[in-house]
């Protein structure tokens, strides 16, 4: 079919979750799976659940089929007490709404977000927000080039 515009198997719009102690930074990608684009943020409120509901609202707001999840790793590669609260938000989306979850190290996406604003010339102050969303970027476009067995 010429001028198809179908998803490629195994591909779809994929909303990712960079999970931080006040901020969640969002990115969504292209249908066919692409190019990551921020998608806003989510605050959060100090001694509150996570904001799961939320989350899932957003992800059907956007028409996501699917989610990445970032893991805050330490250095070492091993669990921290914020990457252990990430696996439990990626159970509660995947139980929650059914759609796949995938968890990938997000150990360099805010240094390198912060790095890509400063080689713009632009200046972080005051735009905490938006360096989530691009950190979130960064951790999406990166799964989006990872094999699907990763």
């Amino acid at each position: 079919m010429s001028g198809s515009t179908q998803t490629p198997p195994g591909r779809a719009r994929l909303l990712a979750v960079d999970w931080g102690d006040r901020r969640i930074g969002l990115a969504l990608s292209d249908e066919l799976g692409m190019i990551a684009s921020p998608a806003g943020v989510v605050e959060r409120r100090a001694g509150k659940r996570p904001p799961i509901a939320e989350l899932v609202r957003r992800a059907e707001a956007l028409g996501a089929r699917g989610f990445v999840v970032g893991l805050p790793l330490d250095a070492a590669g091993e669990d921290t007490p914020r990457a252990l609260e990430a696996r439990h938000v990626a159970e509660e989306l995947g139980k929650r709404t059914g759609l796949p979850v995938r968890l990938v190290d997000e150990r360099f996406t805010t240094a390198a977000a912060l790095r890509a604003i400063h080689e713009m010339g632009g200046s972080t102050r005051g735009r905490k927000g938006d360096v989530d969303a691009l950190a979130a970027t960064v951790l999406l476009q990166h799964a989006l080039t990872l094999p699907d067995d990763a």
